[in-house]
């Protein structure tokens, strides 16, 4: 009976050996691939939360210089998060708030650089836009009316649209061209919620024109804003 027992461990042990000889090399690798990338995995989330953390840091930083109104502070907190974690949210945030403080001390070269990044490299669809339109607002200002539109032109998100034709509208007039400044008031209007308060000064600006809405085009626009 033991001799019997000792013959089928025997032949289950040269099984095995077979077993292992044709395929533990591949089985090796598979554990050492998918041990390295749950190794990997872990030590990505470990370096994203690292860098989350120093890049809240630098723009606590930036916030604490823009609170304070020191703009050549805020710039550089604003050039070390940039160049250390410039594809954060904190970068696009930090870029938006730095323009702000650089515009509000007269720095207008330095928002516009400031902003031209944002517009072209900040993380976000939403935050590139807001930059654009800032940037258009900064070129306004700057009588660079052509440099405007073109910021405008970039303007993607269906939620930023009216405002962009708004301050199309804006460049157009201070260029002189009334006819079209009414067409894109009359789309800033037409795509905006009634419920915003802000389209009752874009109808000003058409009433200003002559084109004030009327309550036929006040109902065709709600009919959109529902559908």
């Amino acid at each position: 009976m033991a001799t019997s027992l000792d013959l089928q461990e025997q032949e289950q042990i040269d099984q095995l050996k077979a077993f292992w000889k044709q395929y533990g090399n591949l089985i090796t690798w598979v554990l050492i691939v998918v041990l390295g990338a749950f190794a990997a995995w872990n030590g990505w989330n470990w370096w994203q939360r690292e860098q989350g953390f120093k890049a809240g840091a630098l723009y606590g930083e930036l916030e604490r210089a823009a609170q304070s109104g020191e703009a050549d502070k805020a710039a550089r907190a604003f050039n070390d998060l940039r160049e250390r974690h410039g594809g954060t949210a904190y970068a696009a945030q930090g870029a938006l708030l730095a323009a702000k403080v650089q515009a509000d001390k007269g720095q207008a070269d330095a928002a516009r650089a400031t902003l031209a990044w944002a517009a072209d490299k900040a993380d976000g669809d939403a935050y590139r836009d807001i930059a654009r339109l800032r940037l258009a607002a900064l070129l306004m200002d700057q009588k660079q009316y052509d440099e405007a539109l073109k910021a405008l032109d970039g303007v993607k998100g269906d939620e930023f649209k009216p405002l962009a034709a708004d301050r199309r509208g804006d460049v157009l007039q201070l260029q002189g061209k009334a006819a079209e400044a009414k067409s894109a008031y009359q789309t800033a209007w037409a795509g905006m919620d009634p419920a915003i308060e802000y389209r009752q000064l874009v109808e000003a600006k058409l009433t200003a024109l002559g084109a004030a809405p009327t309550p036929a085009n006040a109902a065709s626009a709600a009919s959109g804003v529902a559908q």
